[in-house]
């Protein structure tokens, strides 16, 4: 029984990742999850220099999910080559930066420090605003997506996942622009925009009053924009978006996902990513599934 994919030619010994800014670095789960059993630790975001985040609440339950408005506070890239990636190379899992920015040239500088680094991907975080932009979402505008999916490009030295919002019109046209500028991998779903107001004190329940839902509520959503996207590119996926436990992440798999990333779950259940990968042993020790890339796309 072989749980083993490559994407962009890194092999990783099973398809479950944990999702950006719900895991850490994998410092404060490194106590209940043992890191080694996981396909890929993906980081929280990381910035050209420390960002400070979102003012407070920037949390609030909703049903069947969360809200979160951190604002993607983040310690910059050198606490983060001087600290955590000393911590995870510790371990024999693959590595995945995710990487986000205010301008192009933010983005840049994060990519060329961490090129000579032992890193195994880069994932780009396109949700953050785009300053010069008017604050729109690189990844809700096709050519700006192209554009910085191309600069990245030409200055990565690892392969490089261009991760989606699914706050787009057409998700499809986005994978499109992505693939074409030259990225190796795409990840989606980020979080849908949403809002909660707090009806006895009659006001926002976050302070930036909106925020990104994920959790549960979501998964319905992220399976089919998977589904789109297996069908409108020839790059792998990383499908995420309310992933609970092994059943979930095989219907990604299912709909065209090489790979799955658990975020929200984390916090309700720390030990989810690992139970997932055992699940999916099972699964395919119960099916009688030689290969897990086998399953990938399988329902058409």
């Amino acid at each position: 029984m072989n749980t083993k994919i490559t994407i962009a030619g890194v092999e990783f010994k099973n398809p479950v990742m944990t999702a950006s800014g719900t895991f850490g670095s994998g410092m404060e789960y490194s106590q209940f999850v043992d890191l080694n059993k996981l396909g890929a630790v993906v980081t929280k975001g990381v910035a050209n220099v420390p960002w400070p985040g979102n003012p407070t609440p920037r949390v609030a339950e909703t049903y069947g999910g969360m809200l979160n408005a951190i604002g993607l506070q983040n310690p910059g890239i050198d606490v983060f080559i001087e600290r955590d990636l000393p911590f995870l190379q510790q371990f024999d899992t693959r590595i995945i930066v995710n990487v986000c920015g205010k301008t192009v040239e933010d983005y840049l500088e994060v990519v060329e420090r961490l090129g000579d680094e032992k890193v195994d991907m880069l994932e780009i975080n396109v949700s953050c605003p785009n300053v010069k932009e008017g604050a729109i979402a690189f990844g809700q505008k096709a050519d700006a997506l192209y554009d910085i999916t191309k600069a990245i490009k030409a200055k990565a030295k690892q392969p490089v996942i261009m991760k989606l919002s699914p706050n787009v019109t057409d998700i499809t046209e986005m994978a499109k622009a992505a693939e074409a500028a030259g990225a190796d991998a795409l990840s989606l779903i980020n979080t849908i925009t949403g809002m909660k107001i707090d009806i006895n004190r009659r006001t926002f329940a976050l302070a930036n009053k909106t925020g990104g839902l994920s959790g549960p509520a979501i998964k319905p959503v992220a399976v089919r924009m998977v589904y789109q996207v297996a069908n409108a590119v020839q790059i792998p996926i990383i499908g995420m978006g309310g992933i609970a436990n092994a059943e979930d992440a095989i219907e990604f798999i299912l709909a065209g996902a090489s790979a799955v990333s658990i975020g929200a779950m984390n916090f309700i259940n720390p030990y989810t990513t690992v139970e997932t990968v055992e699940g999916i042993e099972a699964y395919m020790q119960k099916y009688n599934v030689e290969n897990l890339t086998d399953l990938i796309g399988a329902v058409k």
